[in-house]
């Protein structure tokens, strides 16, 4: 057995004897205090000051981020895969400025980014077994039609660029639909042209867009939407988490498994919101507060993952990254409920999304590379506007 010399160890010794003694006293330090709940102005506040970062942070081109590796700590994909998370990362922004209270500087911020994301080239597959150009297709194909929806785009001019880059995005979604019905971003255990593999929730963010998509005349088949509407509900759980892929056997094998509940806080509301706005009878009100309780109640496993550098290393196999994506899609769920009681639910998300802001006005919850940071600033930017009434958004 290995041994501290005698003087450190005397040192190390008192230094925990006082440590013991403060806290006895009181006297230790005390950890940040997270209120339970905050109202609507401390979340405008905070809304205001990610808006802020996203205007200040945007190029002169219309483009956030940067579509290369920009941080030593996330350097094993291919070239095009960082150029795929630039794109996502820029559709998002522009999702986050379509929610928000217009500004001349939001307005023609929000015009270049949509006029660069329909102008970026095509998103391409960076490597046999990664596919994460994947989500440039989800959330340029979400970010388009969304835009196609909101009143001040309905200019031939706009309604012609909207159509042409949704249904550029929407393509390789129809290119890479899996077998099953779903959406990825590998392909294993043996690559081919068309995915194999597909996640619960890629799939559940696209399920309204996609509806809508039909509804704008941008896809044909309507079995795009039913199939991914089907995987998403056969991954349900009979105790309301949603495995993370589709198994035919679900991976529920006991101890800290992600297919957990506590390990599917990150999924379960994207995929009763998707499900849902899509018309799914089985995901009741009743479910999706169940989810919401659940996600507040075990929240402390999202907040223990945030910012870990290795994927799925934290309990329940949680990632760094199902932060800011749940939380966004909490607030999506919530204005699923009626409105009497959505606030109550808004007011116990929001600290959450404002403990974790910068000074700036920025956020992230995974390595800090300049897409991931336009992602979850865009992420905050719509959690926190979600919750705020129509007429201050």
């Amino acid at each position: 057995m290995t041994r501290l010399p005698s003087a450190f160890s005397a040192a190390a010794c008192g230094v925990l004897l006082s440590l013991a003694a403060a806290a006895q006293e009181g006297a230790a330090p005390a950890a940040n205090k997270v209120p339970a709940t905050l109202g609507p102005e401390e979340g405008r506040t905070a809304l205001e000051r990610g808006v802020a970062w996203l205007l200040a942070t945007q190029d002169e081109d219309g483009a956030w981020g940067r579509g290369v590796c920009d941080s030593t700590l996330e350097y094993g994909f291919s070239i095009e895969t960082y150029y795929n998370w630039q794109v996502a990362g820029q559709a998002l922004a522009c999702m986050a400025l379509l929610r928000v209270e217009e500004t001349p500087e939001v307005r023609a911020a929000l015009e270049r980014g949509l006029k660069r994301l329909s102008a970026a080239r095509d998103s391409k597959r960076g490597s046999d077994w990664d596919s994460d150009y994947l989500w440039a297709g989800l959330y340029g194909s979400v970010a388009f039609v969304q835009a196609a929806k909101d009143q001040r785009f309905q200019g031939d001019d706009w309604r012609a660029l909207l159509e042409e880059g949704g249904q550029r995005y929407l393509r390789i979604l129809e290119r890479n639909q899996t077998p099953e019905g779903g959406w990825g971003y590998y392909d294993f255990p043996y690559p081919s042209d068309r995915p194999k593999w597909a996640t619960s929730f890629c799939t559940a963010l696209v399920l309204p867009a996609l509806q809508d998509a039909l509804a704008l005349g941008w896809i044909d088949d309507p079995g795009v939407l039913a199939r991914a509407r089907k995987y998403v509900a056969r991954c349900a759980a009979p105790n309301g988490s949603f495995e993370y892929d589709l198994n035919m056997i679900p991976r529920i094998t006991g101890g800290e498994n992600i297919n957990d509940f506590k390990g599917s806080l990150g999924r379960i509301q994207v995929c009763n919101w998707g499900l849902a706005s899509t018309g799914e009878k089985k995901i009741t009100e009743d479910r999706i507060r169940e989810g919401l309780e659940r996600f507040f109640d075990e929240h402390r496993f999202l907040d223990v993952a945030r910012m870990r550098p290795i994927p799925h290393e934290a309990y329940y196999q949680n990632a760094a990254y199902f932060y800011w994506f749940g939380h966004y899609y909490a607030a999506e769920a919530i204005n699923l409920l009626p409105e009497a009681e959505r606030e109550a639910f808004h007011a116990r998300l929001r600290p959450h999304a404002t403990k974790v802001q910068r000074a700036d006005g920025s956020t992230a919850d995974f390595l800090p590379y300049s897409s991931m940071t336009t992602a979850s600033t865009a992420y905050l930017v719509l959690t926190l506007a979600l919750g705020l009434p129509a007429e201050s958004t």
